[in-house]
């Protein structure tokens, strides 16, 4: 039976550091917790591989297919959660197993090598995993786990087609070049309070942080063009069917980055960052559920819009016929907020109800009969 040793801390509700919070499965860990779980573990499950932080940041950002081959289950499982956890807040949206063995179900999916890897992170620690995932374009290589305060022996970049005997050295093993370039003052620093035995706690928040800042900056630029996709307010009429959120483009946003860029002083290709991420799981994730949300907004509005109009006055010139299908139509919006539990007050649902109400009190009484009955 797999044993971790996590420390908990259960973030708060209000707790979302990339402005809205991301909702999850239920069957799956958010970002965010996993972040928490594993807060203490972070820098031991990376000691031997700071400087290649930006280059794991990026596969992870990118959902890219990696496998990592670690001694135990537990350093599998903890250095696969932590992988996972360097991109958050932003959601994870490959799939990932923290510890992965030929038993599993998908052990012959994902070990074919008539098509490409999907994107997933493994966790393993059977030696013959080596040469079973030689199609795979990433593999990290981990040694036995040392926390003695030595400097760590970092393991280097090496060519996949090295990786080829059961004995294969520790070391990411990959063709892959990272888009932007190393924070060699933050893998100094790192390297310094591990000669200086700086406590775990403290190595793992200053990690912690540059990826959270790292993250949140890629994502901010995305987070404004959404905004700028929105519907104005002032064009939502009571009247009418609420405007359309305006599709996203490419092209469009990639001419944003000269005003509203990452601002990092990380440099590098960002725009071939972006492209890429696009095409990524993460992305599409991370547009569904954004654009999800400003459905949402945008359905609140126009809820707020018809609740402030004089619905009464409207209707005095209106046939039986046109109040009639006001009334269907105002009663099937209350009902999908309600269901949807849309943001918004219970009051304002409730004022709505009741301009339903005095509105088919105006009607002749076998329709008031009629509408009472639906």
């Amino acid at each position: 039976m797999l044993m971790l040793d996590l420390q908990v801390r259960i973030p708060s509700k209000v707790e979302t550091p990339a402005g809205s919070p991301v909702r999850q499965p239920q069957t799956e860990v958010p970002p965010s917790l996993i972040a928490a779980l594993i807060d203490l573990h972070v820098i031991r499950c990376f000691q031997s591989v700071l400087i290649h932080v930006q280059m794991l940041w990026e596969l992870m950002l990118l959902g890219e297919p990696v496998v990592v081959m670690a001694p135990s289950p537990t350093f599998s499982s903890e250095t696969v959660l932590a992988l996972v956890s360097t991109i958050a807040p932003l959601h994870y949206c490959g799939d990932y197993r923290p510890y992965f063995t030929i038993h599993d179900s998908e052990f012959k999916e994902y070990t074919t090598r008539t098509q490409a890897p999907p994107n997933v992170i493994l966790g393993v620690t059977n030696p013959f995993f080596i040469k079973t995932f030689q199609c795979w374009p990433h593999i990290i290589r981990l040694g036995d786990l040392k926390m003695s305060g030595d400097l760590p022996k970092q393991v280097k970049v090496k060519k996949l087609a090295k990786l080829k005997t059961l004995d294969t050295k520790t070391g990411i093993y990959t063709a892959y070049k990272t888009f932007l370039h190393k924070d060699k003052a933050l893998i100094k620093r790192l390297l310094k309070g591990i000669q200086k035995k700086r406590p775990s706690e403290v190595q793992s928040a200053i990690l912690r942080r540059h990826l959270l800042e790292q993250t949140q900056s890629f994502i901010l630029p995305l987070e404004r063009y959404l905004e700028s996709l929105m519907p104005p307010q002032r064009s939502m009429s009571p009247w009418k069917t609420p405007p359309q959120i305006r599709s996203f483009s490419q092209d469009e946003f990639m001419k944003t980055l000269e005003q509203a860029g990452p601002q990092l002083t990380l440099k590098g290709d960002w725009t071939g960052l972006y492209r890429r991420f696009f095409r990524s799981p993460n992305f599409d994730g991370w547009y569904r559920f954004r654009h999800r949300e400003m459905t949402q907004k945008v359905e609140c509005l126009h809820l707020e819009a018809i609740c402030a109009a004089d619905l009464l006055t409207w209707t005095k010139d209106k046939s039986e016929v046109e109040i009639v299908d006001l009334i269907l139509k105002l009663r099937e919006k209350l009902t999908r907020a309600r269901k949807h539990q849309l943001p918004v007050k219970e009051e304002l649902l409730e004022r709505l109800e009741q301009s339903i109400q005095t509105i088919i009190s105006s009607l002749p009484e076998d329709l008031q009969t009629l509408l009472h009955r639906q």
